[in-house]
């Protein structure tokens, strides 16, 4: 009896230990798989959240002197950036004239259909001076289409037939302006500093200075009602768009904007406005052309390199809420009589011109009881979290 009742706590005793066991195994299990987690999202993590706490830290910490410092080269050396040949040029283009605003749309030479739909929705130079009693001059930026070289041996047919295409829609509308460099992603800052020097040298006149994509619609009425108010008051130092405050540089090799340490080493660019649409006042784009003179334009992201020029000459950026960045404004009519800028429009531009600049938009959103309903409406369509990268929350509420 005694030996069979001893060996009750030994068995209990082994079983606790058994469960020891399978939890310790169960911990060693999930700390693994957690640690393999992390290993596998660690690149991303760092991408996007260690690399935001270093921007802002080093935008709030330090002063961007030195970065300009670092990327001012001799003018002999600047002018590699710009010293293109014309093969399209209009240099009267704004002569005589009392232009309120320069507009340049920067197009791939292929894009013959966008170019016409702006043409005849929001870049109506026409319409503008007649219905708005403004002029306003629209022009398209481009560089050259090179084939490659594993192309066949026709393609010089091919290359002089386009050629001639783009010359005729250049002789019936006067607006193209091309310069003799490959017209790519990678080239966009030498787009850029063509249209500053353009300006600098055929239009310095202008008041104010935009520059945007040709898959962006542009509320013309409203840019147009908004500059003239801005010129009343005299307005100087004036940069505005979708800004961009911090931003971190990207270093992952799939993104289309990855930027080599060895092309741009520190953890923040300046600020600066997003790309697909902003205006400046005439003086601050004399003063970008200026800069783009001494400045190292290898920084293939037009946008960012813009924010440098700017910084370089001490102009910073502001922000307003209806210009868009890489997202597509909602449509409703709430949205029309604030809208500014909105990107990602091809095939619906003519359909949302029609719309955004009918009568009855401006008459349904004025008075009391249009604006209280607006505000409504544009609290429901922008101030959602998932909607991103275009008009924000705060916009609802102007």
């Amino acid at each position: 009896m005694g030996p069979s009742f001893n060996c009750w706590p030994t068995s209990r005793m082994f079983m606790n230990l058994k469960r020891i066991r399978k939890c310790q195994l169960v911990q060693l299990m999930t700390s693994c798989l957690l640690l393999s987690v992390v290993m596998i999202c660690w690149e991303q993590l760092d991408l996007v959240v260690v690399s935001h706490v270093k921007s802002y830290s080093f935008r709030y910490l330090n002063s961007f002197c030195y970065v300009n410092r670092s990327l001012t080269i001799p003018r002999e050396q600047a002018r590699s950036f710009s010293d293109f040949p014309y093969l399209l040029d209009h240099p009267e283009k704004c002569a005589d004239e009392d232009v309120l605003l320069l507009v340049f749309v920067k197009s791939f030479p292929e894009n013959f259909e966008r170019r016409n739909a702006i043409r005849f929705t929001w870049g109506n130079e026409r319409y503008i001076q007649n219905t708005l009693g403004m002029t306003v001059k629209v022009l398209f930026a481009l560089g050259t289409v090179e084939r490659k070289s594993t192309e066949p041996f026709w393609s010089k047919k091919s290359d002089s037939s386009f050629r001639r295409k783009l010359v005729r829609e250049d002789t019936l509308y006067g607006d193209l302006i091309q310069k003799n460099f490959k017209d790519s992603f990678h080239n966009l800052t030498l787009k850029l500093i063509m249209q500053f020097h353009w300006m600098h040298s055929r239009c310095a006149h202008a008041r104010f200075f935009m520059t945007t994509d040709d898959d962006v619609f542009v509320h013309m009425p409203n840019l147009v009602r908004y500059l003239q108010e801005l010129s009343s008051k005299g307005v100087t130092d004036f940069w505005t768009g979708r800004v961009h405050i911090g931003a971190p540089p990207i270093r992952s090799k799939d993104s289309k904007y990855y930027v080599p340490y060895e092309m741009y080493q520190w953890s923040a660019y300046p600020d600066y406005t997003a790309g697909a649409g902003y205006v400046v006042s005439g003086d601050v784009a004399h003063k970008i052309y200026h800069a783009t003179l001494t400045l190292n334009a290898s920084l293939y992201i037009d946008d960012v390199f813009m924010g440098i020029c700017a910084n370089a000459v001490n102009v910073s950026p502001q922000q307003h809420v209806y210009f868009a960045g890489e997202g597509k404004a909602p449509y409703h009519p709430c949205i029309y009589s604030q809208m500014m800028t909105s990107h990602g429009h091809v095939k619906d531009i003519y359909d949302l011109w029609r719309v955004a600049t009918h009568p009855k938009v401006q008459q349904s959103t004025s008075g009391l009881f249009g604006k209280l309903y607006c505000t409504v409406v544009r609290m429901y369509l922008l101030c959602k979290p998932q909607f991103v990268d275009t008009y924000p929350c705060k916009a609802a509420f102007l």
